[in-house]
């Protein structure tokens, strides 16, 4: 550990010369919070979770009564011929007026269809509860996705860092050697390899600062910010070297999405029972009240009214449909046997990552201390040939090896840091222990 903790300092180091004038300073907490409140996918399945709470409900499940209203009303013109045995009664008339009018209140309640209506709750609960496993794992994976963009920055700042420290050291070759020209120890040929391999660090730098730019471009495009936006990022990478695999093996299975995987289980299950009680006889009850009114200008009656309570049940008794029922429960049956094969390949896919990334974890944690050995070796190894170079006892061929080293010890230990951190961000995101 003492040595992980040295190679931390070293990135703290590398990273400290970064000009933060002008810009709005950025720490991870602020990225991830920033993320999470501006996430068009967060919204999106936010909106999915809203959608599953308004439909966990009884009267979406059929529980509660149907009430309806209904009312209609009816004028003719009709010609009307009415005959009678006593022929001097006979009439016959046209245009007689006549007013239908009916109107009534009815109401439902399923008292028995199998269980269905409780099946159906059961099932919109854990609808819900699946919504919120979803929202879950869009946050988690919102994230990581934000970590690995921030701490990127963070590396591709360092690269910068040392190509800096690189541009430091061929500017003091160049000035030596200039100064050997004035008092002509030193030849043409070296001057001109100077200025190539100085112009070559500063283009390099022009291009690693395009990298910088671009990589904070998609940080503020995963925060919902505009491309525009002036931040800037001097933070350092710190790798938590405790992660226990037996620890994450056995969080692994908290996972959102192995939780949603196992939820779609239980929601099958619940539609086969959905499914068989389509064959289940059905038992309603019936009330209401009804009103209804005839008007006639002529004829036998006048005026004919009735109104008043009604109350009974409704028996319906499935008796064949061609087979539909039965075909729909057996793939209810399939599908659930489907998701539990998902279900299982997704046990199995969780298992792999965690082994595989803690492999990953391992192998770079493990080796963060000798490479950040390698690089305070390759930077006293700079300055040594430097000094030597100063007094004539080093070739620039000697200098330009040991700017090589400089450049790619602490590129490979920069790179080595992040690896270590991104499959840290990755674990915890599988065992659901992600924070900030």
């Amino acid at each position: 550990m003492q040595k992980i903790f040295s190679c931390l300092l070293v990135v703290v180091f590398l990273v400290q010369g970064l000009n933060t004038n002008a810009q709005q300073k950025l720490s991870i907490r602020d990225a991830i919070q920033i993320a999470l409140k501006n996430s068009y996918d967060i919204k999106l399945v936010e909106n999915t979770v809203a959608i599953a709470k308004n439909n966990n409900d009884y009267g979406v499940a059929g529980a509660l009564p149907t009430v309806s209203a209904t009312g209609n009303e009816n004028k003719t013109s009709s010609t009307l011929q009415q005959q009678y045995a006593d022929p001097t009664r006979n009439t016959t008339k046209s245009g007689v007026d006549g007013t239908t009018v009916s109107a009534g209140v009815s109401a439902s309640l399923i008292l028995f269809n199998g269980y269905r209506v409780q099946t159906t709750k059961e099932r919109l609960a854990i609808l819900e509860n699946q919504s919120n496993s979803f929202l879950q794992t869009q946050i988690q994976n919102t994230t990581a996705t934000v970590m690995q963009q921030y701490y990127n920055i963070v590396r591709q700042q360092a690269y910068l860092t040392t190509i800096e420290k690189s541009i430091e050291a061929s500017q003091q070759r160049l000035d030596i050697i200039k100064e050997k020209q004035k008092v002509g120890v030193a030849n043409e040929a070296d001057l001109l390899q100077s200025n190539l391999d100085l112009n070559a660090l500063l283009q390099a730098k022009q291009n690693q600062l395009l990298v910088i730019d671009q990589a904070k471009d998609d940080l503020l495009n995963t925060m919902v910010m505009p491309a525009n936006a002036a931040i800037t990022i001097s933070d350092s990478i710190f790798v938590d070297g405790t992660l226990s695999f037996k620890d994450i093996e056995a969080k692994s299975l908290l996972n959102p999405s192995l939780q949603s995987a196992e939820q779609q289980i239980k929601i099958n299950q619940l539609i086969e029972k959905e499914t068989r009680a389509l064959m289940y006889p059905t038992l309603r009850a019936n009330t209401g009240y009804n009103f209804s009114s005839n008007k006639s200008a002529a004829g036998f009656s006048l005026l004919n009214e009735t109104y008043g309570p009604t109350l009974g049940v409704t028996l319906s008794v499935p008796l064949y449909a061609g087979g539909a029922s039965k075909k729909s429960y057996k793939n209810a049956i399939i599908n659930t046997s489907s998701a539990n094969i998902q279900y299982q390949n997704a046990i199995a896919d969780m298992a792999t990552s965690v082994t595989k990334t803690y492999q990953s974890y391992k192998t770079s944690v493990n080796q963060l201390g000798t490479e950040a050995e390698n690089y305070q070796m390759s930077q006293a190894l700079l300055n040594l040939v430097m000094q030597k170079f100063q007094l004539g006892s080093a070739t620039i061929v000697d200098v330009k090896q040991a700017q090589q080293s400089f450049e790619n010890a602490g590129f490979r230990l920069v790179s080595l840091v992040y690896t270590a951190k991104i499959a840290e961000v990755e674990l915890k995101r599988l065992s659901n222990q992600l924070a900030f």
